[in-house]
């Protein structure tokens, strides 16, 4: 009779940092959600995070965690603490901390963060500065 144990790997930093953004992609603890098929027109600002699957066309305002999902659009600028992008927006980004462009974002517009990450195959058109401010 054999005995069969399996080994896992021992976590690294780099496989803890995926954790917090793992769960930003999934967007599982958005308090407003936007569904697909939903349209907004004028300026839009939440006090609580977004996940955003329809399109805004006008500002937005996050003042905790955004996720664009990949059917997500927004045609204007937007602030927010945190962002990921999987979608489109054509306008400024800014983030007072992370933003994640996801390989599926295209952003069309300048980006301003404390942090950046971009996956492969995502796009931006514009001006890009990242660090302190």
């Amino acid at each position: 009779m054999a005995a069969i144990s399996m080994l896992s790997k021992p976590k690294t930093k780099a496989d803890n940092a995926e954790a917090p953004r793992m769960a930003a992609a999934r967007g599982s603890d958005a308090n407003c959600v936007v569904a697909k098929g939903t349209r907004i027109e004028g300026d839009f600002s939440s006090a609580e995070s977004i996940r955003l699957d329809g399109i805004v066309v006008g500002q937005l305002k996050c003042d905790r965690r955004l996720v664009i999902g990949e059917s997500g659009s927004i045609e204007g600028n937007v602030t927010a603490s945190e962002a990921v992008v999987m979608g489109r927006v054509k306008g400024n980004v800014v983030a007072a901390g992370t933003l994640h462009l996801m390989g599926t974002a295209h952003v069309e517009g300048d980006i301003q963060a404390k942090f950046l990450i971009v996956d492969e195959g995502a796009a931006y058109i514009g001006n890009c500065r990242v660090g302190a401010n």
